[in-house]
């Protein structure tokens, strides 16, 4: 039986705060290695397919990878393409399907008054290794140099291309914020849209990472980067044989809005952003550490006025390495004990770790739940690690549960960022 206590009153309470300060999800659009749009990316993820596969990059020859496929020039042409980057690419794809799927009249719109926030964990690694490479077969002439490059590698550039190409007047920006950066840029538009300063916000985060041989050879050298002989069964988060992470990239956009502003429109209601928290280790570069994250999803429950056993999906960060995985189940494990309708699951088993896109699409992902009451599975796990051991870890086949209303987005980076947003059902 779920466990009610101050929390739920709380959350009701929350359900009087002014339409113009409760911010909801209107249209999402997502590029992922096992899909290109929510739907295909929800089906994928109920039935067990992933999208993890070989590809060959500079120096390090075979590694394995969440590949993006999706139509590049259904919103820009070829040209555009060619003078843009893969992270700009993928953002436009996935604004242009989030502003269709929300519904909004271009037409129509105050496009002064929409501001684009995009999590990123880099950029422009990708294009200065590419311009190295090129003018090594010129004797590193420079002249060589492409006239692009600056306009490529700024960091504001993916939200940028997205203004561009879809003509947003409104502000734009990146938010380097590591892997926790897909949360970020959701909660920066959450910020914005109550702050008054747009009406449509344009929020998730996106990673072209696998591009970037540097990003491959790094996680090579920590003896953190995944292999297996079947690459679909490489990314293995929780398991006791996992050997590290699956780089991958992808973008996953939300469409924000104030819930006056969607319920006047008529607009399609995905769910409602009703708390989020974001701290900081200040510990150590890469190792986490789990009163931290502890007090970050605190937090985030807190502010959404819940207790923890009224969350009914906590989606992971865990990536697949040794220690990660066993301190954000101790984290979680602290948080959210043994209450009996709390599930957990892990998205990066099917495709990979989407860096400043993972938060985002991994909150993408578990939103079907509302609608279709199951959580997806963790797969992957042949030997569950008793280190990672938590009640109700949703492990290989997906589980109905009778009644999803609240999920808690788990997401954390190197240098000791982490965040946690928390999404519940809208029913009107």
């Amino acid at each position: 039986m779920r466990r009610c206590g101050q929390g739920c009153s709380l959350a009701r309470g929350a359900e009087l705060m002014a339409e113009s300060e409760r911010i909801v999800m209107t249209g999402v659009g997502l590029a992922s290695p096992n899909g290109a749009s929510l739907e295909e990316f929800r089906k994928n993820l109920l039935q067990g397919v992933s999208g993890v596969t070989v590809i060959e990059t500079r120096f390090m020859g075979k590694v394995l990878a969440g590949v993006c496929r999706f139509e590049e020039t259904r919103y820009q042409s070829r040209k555009d393409r060619r003078r843009g980057t893969r992270a700009g690419s993928i953002s436009i794809y996935c604004a242009n399907e989030a502003v269709s799927r929300a519904g909004l009249d271009l037409d129509r719109l105050d496009r002064s008054r929409v501001g684009t926030f995009i999590g990123i964990t880099e950029h422009g690694t990708v294009e200065t290794e590419n311009e190295i490479d090129a003018i090594r077969q010129y004797d590193y002439d420079t002249k060589y140099w492409s006239h692009h490059h600056n306009p490529r590698t700024v960091a504001n550039n993916p939200a940028g291309e997205v203004t561009v190409n879809l003509g947003f007047r409104g502000p734009h920006y990146t938010i380097g914020a590591a892997c926790a950066a897909g949360n970020a840029g959701l909660i920066q538009g959450v910020q914005m849209l109550r702050l008054g300063e747009v009406d449509v916000a344009i929020a998730g985060g996106v990673s072209e990472a696998i591009h970037s041989f540097g990003i491959f050879a790094s996680f090579a050298s920590q003896h953190a980067l995944a292999w297996h002989e079947d690459p679909t069964k490489a990314c293995r988060p929780f398991d006791k044989d996992r050997n590290g992470i699956v780089v991958a990239e992808g973008g996953c956009l939300f469409v924000l809005e104030r819930l006056s502003d969607a319920k006047k429109r008529g607009a399609p209601i995905l769910g409602e952003v009703v708390g989020y928290a974001m701290n900081s280790d200040a510990t150590d570069p890469v190792l986490p550490d789990p009163e931290r994250m502890a007090e970050c999803m605190s937090l985030a429950l807190s502010r959404a006025g819940l207790d923890p056993g009224e969350i009914d999906v906590v989606s992971t960060h865990a990536t697949a390495t040794q220690t990660g995985d066993e301190r954000e189940c101790q984290a979680v494990r602290q948080v959210f004990g043994d209450y009996p309708s709390v599930h957990m699951n892990n998205t990066k088993s099917f495709i990979g770790h989407a860096m400043g896109a993972a938060g985002a699409l991994e909150l993408a992902g578990n939103l079907g739940s509302f609608e279709d009451e199951f959580v997806h599975a963790t797969i992957n796990v042949t030997e569950l690690d008793p280190q990672c051991a938590m009640r109700n870890l949703v492990i290989n086949e997906p589980k109905r549960v009778g009644r999803a209303d609240f999920i808690l987005n788990n997401s954390f980076g190197m240098l000791g960022t982490n965040s946690a947003v928390v999404v519940k059902r809208y029913r009107g």
